[in-house]
């Protein structure tokens, strides 16, 4: 089975950085982009909409170690 050259790994919910980056090293991808990105929520208050920050997902951009292929 191959695996994809590239790969994008988010930190999930209760996860560290530094877990994400382990996970990604047992994978055998090495990380070359941080990506982030704000996540909000809708509220609604009568006939507006209000957008609140709810949190920032973090994600990275991974490539296939070249000894993993």
């Amino acid at each position: 089975m191959s695996k994809k050259k590239k790969m994008r790994f988010e930190v999930q919910d209760g996860e560290t950085i530094s877990d994400c980056l382990d996970r990604m090293a047992k994978e055998g991808y090495q990380p070359v982009r941080r990506i982030e990105k704000p996540v909000f929520s809708e509220e609604k208050q009568g006939q507006n909409v209000h957008y609140e920050p709810f949190k920032q997902q973090i994600m990275f951009e991974g490539i296939l170690v070249e000894g993993e292929r």
